[in-house]
């Protein structure tokens, strides 16, 4: 049956709406393109897309001219028009207006007064003229003319009191401040970060800019510590972190450039005062403020520059001109560290700045107190105390949940056992009781007392588990230490001690050859021991890495007997050696052909 012509009507309208849905949906997401880039071009970047009901169109046309309209939005072709020839296009500018006023002045078409007046009127025309283009939307192109208006202002002042002595310094000076201090303001009410950025670099030129090459130290510190006070006053309101990284950069540089031209001992009180003021300002703003998730990598570093700033600028002032002894010093790096630690607590309890940036805190305390240690002792005591730093730390590991702990605490052993290589190439006359065999005891005993805690604190069968790889090591450190501090005071108990006198050198010789033959048969039968004591409690403890450390001795014991001990041992000694050996290693062979650890299974 045939459609009637009021039905056909009725269909052909249908079809004449769903295409003008059509072209409207079409012609909304366009329209929505155009705004996203019309805002990009004004410094804007949060455009609401349309709402659902504008776009009428199919569902499938209009998602996908919203999504060509954003990958548009974010060409590169969008970010060259809009942002880096904006850019190019200002310093263009300004090099050419550079170059005019050039050939304006060498023409002597303008004056003196007249070069400063105009460059002070075009830079605050550049200023006022910023705004215009902020009132219509064009954001950062506006905070763009204002920096380089404000750049204008700083160098016209600079010149009328450098170049043609038309001011005072305390005038330009005074002019600089308030060029920067009406950037700041104008920074804070429009919210703009990167005009707070511009201010803060201007800041920092003017002492630069009028400099007058003489020591200042006073004027110039108050004037940092003030910059800095508003840039923490900034931060704390806006949460900026650039401001922080430009301040500290600023401040650093400027106190080191200082220092290196005009610090003397007699300077020591104000410029300490100083920067304490400048590292406790720095480091209330790596934990201060409203910090954002991509700050954190700029405050972490920060911390740690902030403290090395500090310590290295009291360590120059006291160590570099006579003024401190080490110890002194040493409670200086111990002060610090306690800082951190309690800046650490008080994160901790305020709940603010992050667990990173907290246990950036504890490694750095941690820092000062290992440096300290060798600040304020010497020689062997330097081992001792790394050593039983490092104890401490792995006790303190075993209590905390914290993955940075235990790397800290292997820093400090790792230390201990670096100066105990170092305290094993001092010569000792007296054997067992002298200041070697007393690092290696203690470095023994710690290693011990770590795998057993390490042992304690460890999960059976969690191959990923930190303790679990550190006890056996642990174990197998302090093994070796026995072995390498019994071999040193065999060497001293045979060749530190005084050789008779002998009138003839033939009973001198003798007596030589004598010694060395038993120095010889010791060494074998002290890593003989060594490996047997190794091979047995790797047996018990049914550690692997003990029982490796036993054959491995074993095995450089059986190189030593056949090689060494068989051309230079006498007869008798060479039985003994090769008897004992023998009987050893048929012992050994036994106990794994017995297979008492079933290792076969477990292969």
């Amino acid at each position: 049956m045939s459609d009637t012509p009021r039905e056909r009507q009725e269909e052909r309208e249908d079809q004449q709406v769903l295409t003008l849905e059509a072209q409207l949906g079409a012609v909304t997401a366009r329209v929505f393109q155009l705004e996203r880039e019309v805002a990009a071009l004004r410094g804007f970047s949060n455009v609401a897309p349309p709402v659902a009901a504008e776009i009428v169109a199919e569902p499938k046309v209009a998602a996908t001219l919203v999504e060509k309209s954003v990958r548009e939005e974010h060409s590169l072709e969008s970010r060259v028009g809009s942002q880096w020839f904006n850019r190019i296009g200002i310093v263009a500018v300004l090099i050419g207006v550079a170059w005019f006023l050039k050939f304006a002045f060498d023409s002597h078409w303008v004056g003196a007064l007249g070069r400063v007046l105009i460059g002070l009127g075009c830079g605050a025309a550049l200023v006022a003229w910023s705004e215009r283009f902020r009132a219509k939307g064009f954001a950062g192109f506006s905070y763009s003319l204002k920096g380089l208006g404000s750049g204008v202002l700083y160098l016209s002042l600079w010149s009328a009191v450098s170049m043609y002595h038309l001011i005072s310094p305390g005038w330009g000076f005074a002019g600089m401040i308030a060029v920067t201090a009406l950037n700041a303001l104008v920074a804070w009410m429009q919210d703009a970060e990167l005009l707070a950025v511009y201010a803060l670099a201007g800041g920092f030129a003017t002492p630069l800019l009028l400099s007058t090459g003489q020591n200042d130290e006073i004027f110039l510190f108050s004037y940092l510590v003030l910059m800095n006070a508003a840039m923490l006053t900034l931060l704390a309101l806006k949460g900026w972190s650039r401001l922080l990284v430009l301040s500290f950069l600023g401040t650093a540089a400027l106190f080191w450039g200082w220092y290196w031209n005009y610090y003397a001992a007699s300077e020591l009180g104000a410029t300490a005062l100083f920067l304490l003021l400048f590292f406790l300002l720095f480091a209330a703003a790596t934990v201060l403020g409203r910090p954002r998730a991509q700050d954190d990598v700029a405050r972490l570093l920060l911390s740690m520059g902030n403290a090395l700033f500090g310590f290295l600028g009291f360590y120059a002032m006291l160590a570099g001109h006579g003024r401190s002894s080490d110890v002194e010093l040493a409670w200086c790096a111990v002060g610090f560290g306690v800082f951190y630690l309690g800046l650490r607590r008080w994160m901790k309890s305020a709940a603010t700045g992050g667990s990173v940036l907290a246990d950036v805190h504890v490694a750095i305390a941690i820092t000062f107190f290992t440096l300290a240690i060798p600040l304020a002792v010497h020689g062997h005591w330097v081992t001792v105390g790394w050593m039983v730093e490092g104890a401490a730390l792995v006790w303190l590991a075993t209590r905390m949940r914290s993955q940075l702990i235990p790397m800290l605490a292997a820093g400090a052993l790792l230390l201990g056992l670096g100066s105990l290589a170092i305290d094993a190439t001092v010569g000792q006359t007296q054997v067992v009781w002298n200041t070697r065999f007393l690092s290696f005891a203690v470095a023994t005993a710690v290693m011990a007392f770590c795998a057993r805690l390490a042992r304690r604190a460890a999960t059976p069968g969690d191959d990923t588990n930190w303790w679990n790889r550190f006890a056996p090591v642990g174990e197998v450190t302090a093994g070796l230490l026995v072995v390498i501090a019994g071999g040193l005071e065999i060497h001293t108990w045979w060749w530190m001690q005084p050789l008779a006198a002998a009138a003839e050198s033939r009973d001198y010789l003798s007596a030589v050859k004598e010694r060395g033959m038993a120095a010889q048969f010791t060494y074998s039968a002290w890593f003989l021991l060594a490996s047997v004591v190794a091979l047995v409690a790797g047996f018990r403890r049914r550690s692997a890495l003990l029982r490796w450390e036993g054959l491995v001795l074993l095995a450089v014991t059986i190189v030593k007997v056949f090689v060494m001990d068989t051309s230079q041992l006498s007869q008798g000694y060479r039985i003994v050696s090769f008897l004992t050996l023998g009987v050893l290693l048929l012992g050994v062979s036994f106990a794994y052909q017995k297979d008492w650890l079933q290792l076969r299974s477990a292969d």
